[in-house]
């Protein structure tokens, strides 16, 4: 995992077509834009989550700790490329 400090009103690059800005800080809460192509969809996590569990027919299922983060890995890694 890379991690970077920004300052409001910076940004980070992922690729050539992803922009993820730090819009405002106001005290634990960061308010973050992201910029990406319409052909790449942008989700908050535990809504991506869900997507994966209904489509898997698991809407129901627990998904045990470590597997979630596996499989977000995974299908992120997958949009990169």
């Amino acid at each position: 995992m890379l991690v970077l400090t920004r300052k409001s009103n910076q940004s980070i690059m992922i690729g050539d077509d992803i922009e993820v800005s730090v819009l405002s800080i106001m005290g634990e809460k960061v308010r973050i834009g992201i910029q990406a192509p319409r052909d790449i969809p942008v989700f908050r996590k535990e809504v991506y989550l869900e997507i994966q569990q209904e489509r898997n027919g698991h809407a129901q299922a627990a998904v045990p700790a470590g597997g979630v983060r596996g499989e977000v890995d995974e299908a992120l890694r997958k949009l990169a490329t």
